[in-house]
């Protein structure tokens, strides 16, 4: 499904940049990298797997033939790409929540960008620009963000209680393995899909429902046609035995 693989959605947003004014946005991107203080709302954020920006100049973009002819382009473009778990609305409003003044110094150079509040027109913004995604991979379709990190909890927890443990007495390994799981059952989780991360999954959901149940009528046709067919042998072949019968009596006669 274009966007989406388990209960991860990735983000492509492709947007034209003054080319000029391209080195503030480098200067922004470098002392956001330097002083993460200045990321602190969005790097809190538990649905982001990662989010990065790109700027690509005017005169950057490859030529993979000789024979391709080279583009004048008027602008730089800029690439946003971010991988989340959620709704699009929910991760869209959540960057504007927590950075909205980020949002407005990262793409303030970039052609009519209306800034991240009020919400609806950059809304709009993002989905005019954005860029679907027709192949994506995850390694951990079922797992988000936050099951990962548990995952990596417990896988040290268990760790530790092995080499601590690993000779003590039935009874003292039983009495630690209670504290043990006390310790780490918030981290417990049960991976499953979410219901619905946005309308296309429940539009996908909804026709891949509808193609099994037309699936299944079309092979209880088929049986039904099938025993309807073998019917009409055994009936031919009933009425043609006494006409067989019939024709070898005169035969004989």
């Amino acid at each position: 499904m274009s966007n989406i693989a388990g209960k991860a959605y990735a983000m492509n947003v492709v947007t034209p940049i003054r080319w000029y004014m391209t080195w503030i946005n480098k200067l922004f991107f470098w002392v956001s990298a330097t002083f993460p203080v200045f990321l602190n709302g969005l790097i809190t954020l538990s649905l982001i797997h990662y989010a990065r920006w790109v700027i690509i100049g005017r005169k950057q973009f490859p030529h993979v033939h000789p024979s391709q002819p080279k583009e004048t382009l008027n602008y730089s473009y800029m690439l946003f790409f971010s991988n989340f778990n959620g709704s699009w609305d929910q991760y869209v409003d959540s960057f504007t929540f927590s950075i909205p003044k980020g949002l407005d110094m990262f793409w303030k150079w970039n052609i009519r960008y209306p800034h991240s509040v009020p919400l609806t027109p950059f809304h709009e913004y993002i989905r005019y620009n954005q860029i679907e995604t027709t192949h994506y991979y995850s390694a951990y379709p079922l797992a988000s963000s936050n099951d990962i990190k548990a995952a990596k909890k417990v896988k040290q927890a268990l760790l530790d209680f092995d080499a601590r443990y690993a000779k003590a007495t039935p009874e003292e390994f039983q009495r630690h393995y209670n504290a043990l799981l006390r310790n780490v059952q918030n981290d417990l989780g049960d991976m499953r899909p979410t219901p619905i991360v946005s309308m296309s999954a429940y539009q996908v959901e909804k026709r891949r429902r509808r193609d099994i149940r037309k699936a299944a009528e079309c092979e209880a046709g088929r049986a039904i046609d099938h025993a309807a067919h073998d019917e009409h042998d055994a009936h031919d072949a009933q009425t043609s035995a006494p006409a067989t019968m019939l024709q070898g009596e005169q035969k004989n006669g």
